[in-house]
């Protein structure tokens, strides 16, 4: 045992995927682990199938023979929640439900010894209304691991209303002892990752609910033009409706029915069918042998000759779209307005294209909007949307002619804002008010969305490397457009917007 160690004996009670995880790292980290589970058998099977895991580390060289034999050495099945009386640290990970919790805790308390410190790894439920009963809630505290445990390399430190600070900061050296990285967390509903996370799968929804785009168009703009490694819809399939749903609606309800995490429809008809993801075979994708069956994307249109091309001198990037222009040899006029023949070329932020040609005087039927928030040279995809009165044949033009050097391109139906501007200034947005709202720090916001949501950026880099003023000009107008206060400014967005997030690591 090695006595440097923040908590030499650790409880953990629930052997399921969580519990046998943090059991795994902690017996790695050196401390004598104690597992229990109120099903007899769960326990040892739980530990049974962690020394497997560190078998297969073994066979690839990764641990030795005396590594996994003292790592096994470590870890042992409690019978009875009694045996956990000595713990340092006892770590509850059972179902999600308050009442169950609380009567757990309130038996444990009485267990274990008044220097022990306990916690909950809940994703959803308040640290403070768990420990409400508590006689000591200054020793408990929310320590939230993500599945994998092993390979999520985050862990969320949520002090409840009464917990002490030193409590927190032991649990963060011993995130750390583990090989995690520990962010700290204020308790409120969906604590930083959870939270953080509405603005990615929420507003895609919404998306493919306007019947802007179907779920793969979706899910392959903001993989080639962002950069996330999954789409949205990947997503859920992969975490399942019926661990992500719920969570939709907690943070939901626990938010007083805030518009920006509205729950939809569409995941709650899914989930009610039993259509949740990858695990049943079928999601928003077919899964055969588990690969996703997805229809391949059709070819870009075959056009015997391109109209001429005039850019509205509003359109975001112009430069750069005109540069884009030239480089796929299109014929540009520079007149003040359109010829007749002209494929009208606008890029509004926020604003839907109809819009845009109303009140800058176009044809609508000749008129294409196109997606220029992000510097064409960074994406792997152009999107173009066309509006309900676009022509076929001007439709087919642009896309025809965009896809001349081979990039894919996509065209979705007209919408306040595209796919990526819609779901990048909601991530950006939701990130603001954890920052508003001092959920955490902006570092700890940043260093939490990566590391457990995989974002290519953290939400606040991500504001900075497109422009905050260019995420407030798409909210403000999608605000315009829809009428709807979901894209209303965070008050933080708001004041840094002017000067950039950059400054995100000072505090205000």
């Amino acid at each position: 045992m090695q006595t440097s160690l923040t908590f030499p004996t650790v409880g953990i009670i629930g052997a399921g995927a969580m519990g046998r995880g943090i059991a795994q790292i902690a017996a790695q980290a050196g401390s004598q682990v104690l597992l229990f589970d109120t099903q007899p058998e769960a326990g040892a099977k739980a530990q049974a199938a962690i020394a497997a895991q560190w078998d297969k580390l073994q066979d690839k060289g990764r641990l030795s023979a005396e590594a996994v034999a003292g790592h096994k050495a470590r870890l042992q099945v409690a019978t009875a929640l009694p045996e956990l009386a000595d713990c340092d640290l006892v770590v509850e990970a059972i179902v999600e439900r308050l009442d169950v919790k609380q009567r757990l805790f309130a038996e444990l308390e009485a267990i274990v010894q008044p220097s022990a410190v306990l916690v909950t790894n809940t994703s959803s439920l308040s640290v403070t209304a768990i420990a409400a009963g508590l006689k000591q809630p200054q020793r408990f505290a929310g320590y939230h691991f993500f599945n994998p445990v092993p390979l999520m390399k985050v862990v969320e430190v949520i002090a409840g209303l009464k917990t002490d600070a030193a409590v927190c900061a032991r649990l963060a050296d011993y995130a750390r002892q583990m090989g995690h990285t520990p962010v700290q967390a204020q308790d409120t509903p969906g604590f930083i990752v959870n939270h953080a996370g509405r603005g990615y799968g929420t507003e895609a929804l919404r998306i493919v609910s306007e019947g802007v785009a179907d779920f793969a168009t979706v899910d392959r703009i903001l993989r080639d033009q962002v950069g996330f490694k999954l789409g949205p819809f990947e997503l859920f399939d992969l975490t399942a409706l019926d661990v992500s749903h719920p969570v939709m609606e907690s943070i939901y309800q626990q938010y007083y029915q805030e518009p920006r995490y509205r729950p939809s429809v569409i995941t709650a008809q899914r989930l009610a069918g039993g259509v949740v993801g990858k695990k049943a075979g079928e999601g928003f994708y077919r899964y055969v042998d588990g690969a996703a069956q997805v229809a391949a994307e059709p070819p870009a249109p075959q056009v015997e000759a391109l109209p001429p091309v005039w850019v509205s001198p509003r359109a975001a990037r112009r430069a750069e779209l005109l540069q884009l222009l030239k480089d796929l040899g299109a014929s540009i006029e520079t007149g003040a307005s359109p010829s007749p023949v002209a494929l009208t070329l606008v890029a509004p932020l926020g604003f839907d294209v109809t819009t845009v040609a109303v009140v800058e005087r176009l044809d609508p039927a000749r008129t294409v909007g196109i997606d220029m928030l992000i510097d064409d040279a960074a994406t792997k995809r152009r999107v173009l949307a066309t509006n309900p009165a676009t022509r076929a044949d001007m439709r087919d033009a642009a896309h025809a002619l965009f896809a001349r050097d081979g990039k894919p391109v996509s065209v979705i139906r007209d919408s306040g804002g595209f796919v990526t501007q819609r779901v990048v200034a909601a991530i950006v947005n939701i990130a603001a008010d954890i920052c508003q709202q001092r959920v955490c720090s902006p570092k700890d916001l940043e260093t939490a969305v990566t590391l457990g949501l995989g974002y290519p950026l953290g939400p606040l880099a991500m504001g900075d490397r497109w422009g905050p003023t260019n995420v407030l000009e798409v909210l403000f107008n999608l605000q315009t457009v829809y009428g709807d206060p979901r894209y209303r400014p965070s008050p933080w967005l708001r004041r840094r917007g002017a000067i950039g997030l950059s400054l995100m690591h000072e505090e205000e």
